[in-house]
């Protein structure tokens, strides 16, 4: 069965005046995905999300949902998502019982009862007739996760949903939204700065990098670039690297921006690389072993193409 394209950005660029947020941004996200978007503060991750959910409109290029990329079908299709980008505007001396009940009778949705289920989903049946005003920052995330439940989305575009949360409530906000992917089959587009939190949930990433993305990339792809390498730093690294591909017939590998040579292999055979420079002559200025974390990688990325390496 073909996959089904649920959010598609073609050519998308986003300026404030003369500052560009956004330029040439092209992603595309299928039905069942978890969609991990990583950048620095400044990236442009908030203003993707805000196009996304109609709040801003890009200055050049088309936004496809559902299949739809007319305005007038775009705003239909969005009743169709549930989001949280940036604060949500609750009042702070209502309660999250009265905050929520007030949004459900806004947006339509059918169901007083709609209201106890969110707040159990997330968490917070227990604190309902607590005002907003008295929530921790990680329980006001919460709440807010509760209202893009609202409507129940097929789509959720969440922008930093677990920020403020202790270590037990990311893990139950992970937990959660793998469930409702899992579960229920909803679409997730998310951002976060704790890249070894996406790094779980995500299935596929989109890099961002001032303004730029940078990759695309599955969650199984991506798994087969971390795996386990040698990075080895010697003195003459252009006789190295031929001496690889020469006697050891290896051609896995990069020659990283500190000229180091960074080699995917397995743990048996990380000796033979230190002996293959010694048997030549060439010194070995340095030689570990290492897996990439989502976050090296990341910083790998933005090297490289900041050095217009790749």
């Amino acid at each position: 069965m073909k996959n089904q394209t649920i959010v598609k950005m073609n050519e998308i660029s986003m300026y404030y005046g003369k500052v560009m947020a956004l330029r040439s941004v092209g992603i595309e996200v299928q039905k069942g995905d978890i969609y991990g978007l990583i950048g620095d503060n400044g990236a442009g991750k908030t203003t993707l999300l805000k196009i996304l959910t109609g709040q801003i409109y890009p200055t050049v290029g088309e936004v496809s949902m559902f299949g739809e990329h007319r305005q007038q079908e775009l705003l239909k299709v969005r009743r169709r998502t549930g989001a949280i980008i940036e604060s949500p505007g609750f009042y702070p001396k209502l309660s999250a019982e009265k905050n929520l009940e007030y949004y459900r009778i806004q947006r339509g949705v059918p169901g007083k009862e709609k209201v106890k289920e969110v707040l159990e989903k997330v968490g917070l049946y227990e604190v309902r007739k607590r005002k907003f005003e008295e929530f921790s920052l990680g329980m006001k995330q919460r709440l807010g996760l509760a209202l893009a439940l609202l409507g129940s989305p097929e789509l959720l575009i969440l922008d930093e949903p677990i920020n403020g949360l202790d270590p037990s409530g990311i893990i139950e906000i992970r937990n959660f939204l793998l469930r409702l992917n899992q579960e229920r089959k909803i679409t997730i587009i998310v951002s976060s700065h704790i890249l070894s939190e996406l790094e779980q949930i995500a299935t596929v990433y989109g890099f961002l990098s001032k303004g730029r993305l940078l990759e695309q990339i599955t969650a199984k792809h991506l798994r087969e670039q971390c795996s386990e390498a040698v990075e080895i730093e010697v003195d003459q690294t252009e006789m190295y690297t031929a001496l690889l591909e020469k006697e050891l017939g290896c051609t896995n590998y990069k020659v990283m921006p500190d000229r180091s040579v960074s080699i995917k292999t397995s743990e048996e055979e990380t000796a033979c690389y230190s002996r293959l420079a010694s048997e030549h002559g060439i010194e070995v200025l340095r030689l570990n072993r290492r897996k990439i974390s989502l976050e090296d990688y990341y910083m790998n990325l933005k090297t490289r193409k900041e050095a217009g390496i790749c």
